[in-house]
């Protein structure tokens, strides 16, 4: 108690000039929370140069002077620098525990992610960062008595003083190491994005965007949309289900060592070779995917303001429909029939949090039932649905699958996966692929129930893929130009039965040949869907769609 009261009594004698102040908030986030590109850039560095990898520090202590120099308000200082401490600490144990970067995407997709995904982030571990590297020098900035700034014109003076002092840091060190910094940052373009506190940046943009920005008006493109009458004359049911988080490397069917796929083995599945997603994360790659943007010209806001494909089958005729388990469709559903799962159903498969997928096919059950058993009221339709799985999202990846169907043992069950074994993440990730396996059978069995009322067909397609500490890398939201082949290559699935393929005139065996050979990505869902469903557009480019040299004339 002797000691604890004797810090008090010596802290209150300890008095900081407002300058004092920014200088070592500066230091702090150049050398503490911006760690990790300091260390970065210290392993980019090449022998010889030492004293250059030592320079990111000072570089960054001048700028972060410069800037909360700016920022020195009497009235926004402090709140300001609160808000940038306890989010930079966030960021800063997400950069050094899953190596995410804060880019305007990843910012994107944070903001779009429901309340119940975000809290699968929070750990002991996360919290204790937070509060030892944000919150406790946030205390030490609000309790640490300030001087007097004294009158305006010496404020003025000395703010002037302390911004030369920070243009002079960062410009000796320019001036001796120019050569070095434009080589490390020509050949590494995303270190400029791991600079802390970047995503407050990227959040004001982002929000400047969404909700301050005048959108384009919607224009409507899929007008000329027609289908083609089926060779029998039964209505289509179509199931498209959109995965979440599944990466190809991990599937039996693309090679892999683990048989990740045992329940649909044997139903004679058509894996599509090589296929690459538009994006690393749900906010950029949904829309993208559904939209007839490639992926090197997508751009969401275009996209949002027009016809997506399955506004295009909606113009054809078709009834479309989208179940979602994974927190919202990203607008790509905001013209057609929608049906947000809610955590909170009074239902054995959700628990609050979170569903197991197998509620979409309940709710495909019913919805089928419905129609069916009305069909005398009213005449059976051509039906588009599309099922949003939650799939294989982490980093709580044990919540996503039944225990009683867990394969491989044993399991990451904790949030803070970085501190399970790579033998455990691996073993918890392989089992939500078998569970989203089994939630294809079981899709699978219930079209197979209404082949006599439909001609029924599948098609599965993961939105990205996700890293599991290869190098490093945990889940995903990595940016495109640098993420791994694990957060890019996904998995693409096609149930296509003989019946389904001879009612729409399409060779099965072709379409068999054409997704097995050459490379594919997101660019062709589009087209495809139309090709695979028989709706003629000027939008559906040939080139893109597999079932195109497959039709039977």
């Amino acid at each position: 108690m002797k000691l604890i009261s004797q810090i008090k009594a010596y802290w209150r004698t300890v008095v900081l000039t407002k300058e004092a102040m920014i200088v070592l908030i500066a230091m702090y986030f150049a050398i503490v929370i911006n760690f990790p590109i300091v260390e970065r850039i210290y392993q980019l560095s090449t022998a010889g140069h030492l004293i250059f990898s030592l320079t990111p520090v000072l570089v960054l202590t001048g700028f972060f002077i410069i800037i909360f120099s700016l920022l020195s308000s009497r009235f926004i200082f402090k709140p300001l620098l609160t808000l940038l401490l306890i989010s930079s600490a966030a960021a800063m144990y997400a950069m050094l525990q899953y190596n995410v970067l804060f880019d305007y995407s990843m910012i994107e997709n944070i903001f779009e992610t429901n309340s119940s995904e975000a809290i699968s982030y929070l750990s002991s571990r996360s919290i204790l960062y937070v509060v030892v590297f944000g919150v406790l020098p946030s205390i030490f900035l609000w309790c640490t008595p300030m001087a007097p700034s004294g009158g305006m014109f010496r404020t003025l003076l000395r703010r002037i003083a302390l911004g030369v002092i920070g243009f002079a840091l960062v410009g000796i060190v320019t001036l001796f190491f120019y050569k070095d910094y434009a080589s490390v940052g020509r050949n590494n373009h995303y270190l400029n994005k791991m600079i802390i506190p970047a995503h407050i940046f990227n959040t004001v943009k982002y929000l400047n965007n969404t909700y301050f920005t005048q959108h384009l008006p919607y224009a409507e493109r899929g007008q000329d949309a027609a289908l083609l009458d089926s060779k029998n004359n039964k209505p289509t049911l179509f199931v498209l289900v959109v995965g979440e988080t599944a990466r190809a490397e991990n599937m039996a069917y693309y090679g892999y060592g683990r048989n990740t796929n045992p329940y649909t083995e044997d139903l004679g599945l058509i894996a599509v070779n090589d296929v690459s997603s538009c994006g690393t994360a749900t906010a950029h790659s949904l829309p993208c995917m559904f939209s007839d943007f490639t992926h090197d010209n997508y751009n969401r806001e275009q996209a949002n303001a027009q016809d997506n494909v399955l506004d295009v089958m909606k113009e054809a005729g078709v009834e479309v429909v989208w179940f979602d388990n994974d927190g919202g469709d990203k607008e790509v559903a905001a013209r057609i029939i929608k049906h947000e799962i809610p955590a909170s159903l009074d239902n054995a498969l959700c628990d609050g949090q979170s569903c197991f997928d197998e509620i979409l096919v309940q709710q495909l059950s019913a919805y089928l039932s419905e129609k069916v058993a009305n069909k005398n009221q009213h005449a059976l339709t051509n039906q588009m649905v599309a099922l949003h799985t939650i799939g294989s999202h982490g980093p709580t990846y044990y919540n996503r699958y039944p225990k009683k169907l867990q394969r491989f043992e044993p399991a990451c069950e904790r949030s803070d996966i970085e501190n399970c074994s790579d033998t455990e993440i691996i073993n918890v990730y392989d089992n939500t692929l078998v569970y989203t396996d089994y939630v294809l059978a079981q899709t699978i069995e219930l079209l197979e129930q209404y082949s006599s009322e439909y001609n029924v067909a599948m098609v599965y397609l993961s939105d990205h893929g996700e890293s599991l500490g290869e190098n490093g890398l945990y889940l995903h939201g990595t940016p495109y130009a640098i993420a791994p082949s694990q957060q890019t290559h996904v998995p693409w699935l096609m149930w296509l039965p003989e019946s389904y393929t001879e009612s729409k005139m399409l060779d099965r065996s072709c379409i068999v040949k054409q997704a097995t050979q050459g490379e594919h990505s997101h660019d062709n869902l589009f087209h495809t869907l139309l090709g695979l469903y028989g709706v003629q557009t000027h939008l559906r480019n040939s080139q893109l769609d597999i079932s195109q040299n497959c039709r039977i004339k």
